[in-house]
C-alpha cells in the first residue's frame, strides 16, 4: 500500500488548508485512515483518525477547527484545517491501517509527509 499526501503549504494564521491522502496498490481492506503530525523538535502526535465504521477521533488541540473525512471508494482521506494557528506548524503524515489479504494481519502504512507552515 502506498500513501500519497498532498495539500500542505504556507498559510497565515486564521487561514485554511485541506490535506488529501490517497492509498494505492494492492489492498484487501483499510480499517482506519488518519493524520499525524510532527512539529519541529517534537515527537509525532495524533491529529485525527477515521475508522471504516465512520467513527472519528481528534486531538484536543484541533477539535472544532479540523475535520477529517474519507472517501471509502477511493481509499482517500482528507483533513480540512480551519482557523490555523502557528502551533499547527508541522510535517503532517498520512496513516492507514489495513490488510493486504484477508488472512494477513493489520499493518501500519505511512505517507511521505507534507509540510504545513502557519505564519503569525
Amino acid at each position: 500500500v502506498q500513501l500519497q499526501a498532498s495539500g500542505g503549504g504556507l498559510v497565515q494564521a486564521g487561514g485554511s488548508l485541506r490535506l488529501s491522502c490517497a492509498a494505492s496498490g494492492r489492498v484487501f481492506s483499510i480499517n482506519r485512515m488518519g493524520w499525524y503530525r510532527q512539529p519541529p523538535g517534537k515527537q509525532r502526535e495524533l491529529v485525527a483518525v477515521a475508522t471504516s465504521g465512520g467513527t472519528t477521533n481528534y486531538a484536543d488541540s484541533v477539535k472544532g477547527r479540523f475535520t477529517i473525512s474519507r472517501d471509502y471508494a477511493k481509499h482517500t482521506v482528507y483533513l480540512q484545517m480551519n482557523s490555523l494557528k502557528p502551533e499547527d506548524t508541522a510535517v503532517y503524515y498520512c496513516n492507514a491501517v489495513g490488510q493486504l489479504y484477508s488472512y494477513t494481519p493489520l499493518t501500519n502504512y505511512w505517507g511521505q509527509g507534507t509540510l504545513v507552515t502557519v505564519s503569525s
